[in-house]
């Protein structure tokens, strides 16, 4: 099987990201209107100060047990230096969400930022994140694919590893959420891994989704509603999303409970994946916003102490028992 070559630079950075068994167990929070909207609904201040904190506190509190952490620029540069020395650093370079009023989801680059600037803040990768429906026009799609091409030979020059974040979705803008879209997501996941493992894009790490909504797996719904896929179909649709790219590639957490996105790993584990660690955000700390946003930095920072720590924990166990060190992925 073809696999990733990297530069001894980029090799370094990628072993500063993961634990000693080249796994990565990192953290996300790199959030911006997303976490000032639940910030909002617990009841806090959506002013800038609140946003900074809260991720200084996940920064102090969280990465001396997680092997690495994603932050952002705009929020998040006070919260770099507060990790833990053993903790690699991933910074975000597009600007948050997308255009709503404008047809395709395009992505944009933060202003006034660039992976020369991201490496000389201390970062050890430039993470960007993609909505891409592999189904869109061919005029869509290719101002995309041309805007991932930039920024993966930015980090070239750079000798920096490249994250690259690929949300699915459907044109149509239906609801991801839904039964209808249930069905079409294994393909519209796998085979936006397969565009963007071209080599032209120059991606080290894929940080993707897994290939099926767990809601609609045998075994895994709810009372009362209709498995859409067997057990089995959805086993081989996660061997078949390991199977279509060479290159390392993680998975995000998309806002699940932590107990179910650690019993998803399982899953894909028993199913083949070889996928190589986590890049998991909510699923670990969307419980402590309210309590930061009621009662304050300390009994935020305590419930971080406690159970953020007990997620993550929990999270690293289920890794090292479930994930494939990415250095078999590279030559």
């Amino acid at each position: 099987m073809k696999k990733l070559t990297l530069t001894p630079g980029k090799l370094q950075h990628m072993k500063n990201l993961s634990s000693d068994d080249h796994v990565i167990g990192a953290l996300a929070i790199d959030q911006r209107g997303a976490l000032r909207k639940m910030i909002a609904a617990g009841g806090g201040s959506t002013g800038e100060d609140g946003i900074v904190r809260f991720k200084e506190l996940i920064s102090q509190e969280l990465t001396p047990f997680s092997t690495s952490i994603l932050l952002d620029p705009e929020y998040g540069v006070p919260a770099t230096k507060l990790r833990h020395e053993n903790s690699g650093l991933i910074v975000a370079y597009e600007k948050t969400g997308y255009d709503a009023s404008a047809v395709g989801r395009i992505p944009d680059l933060l202003p006034n930022w660039s992976a020369k600037r991201i490496k000389e803040l201390g970062a050890d990768a430039v993470k960007v994140l993609i909505y891409f429906d592999v189904d869109d026009s061919d005029d869509i799609n290719d101002v995309k694919k041309a805007w991932v091409e930039r920024v993966g030979s930015e980090c070239v020059a750079e000798d920096i590893p490249y994250f690259l974040e690929i949300v699915s979705y459907d044109a149509s803008d239906m609801d991801v959420q839904s039964p209808e879209y249930a069905k079409l997501k294994p393909h519209k996941v796998i085979e936006a891994m397969k565009v963007f493992s071209d080599d032209r894009y120059h991606a080290d790490v894929l940080k993707v989704e897994v290939p099926v909504n767990m809601a609609y797996v045998e075994g895994f719904t709810k009372e009362g509603v209709e498995p859409l896929y067997s057990r089995q179909e959805a086993l081989d649709l996660f061997k078949a999303q390991s199977d279509a790219t060479h290159l390392p590639f993680i998975f995000l957490s998309a806002g699940v409970s932590a107990s179910l996105f650690q019993d998803t790993l399982l899953f894909a584990k028993e199913a083949g994946s070889t996928f190589n660690g986590v890049l998991c955000g909510r699923a670990t700390w969307a419980d402590a916003v309210a309590v930061f946003a009621k009662d304050g930095d300390e009994a935020g920072r305590a419930w971080l102490a406690e159970h953020g720590r007990k997620n993550i924990e929990d999270l690293n166990a289920v890794i090292a028992q479930a994930a494939t060190p990415w250095t078999e992925r590279v030559n």
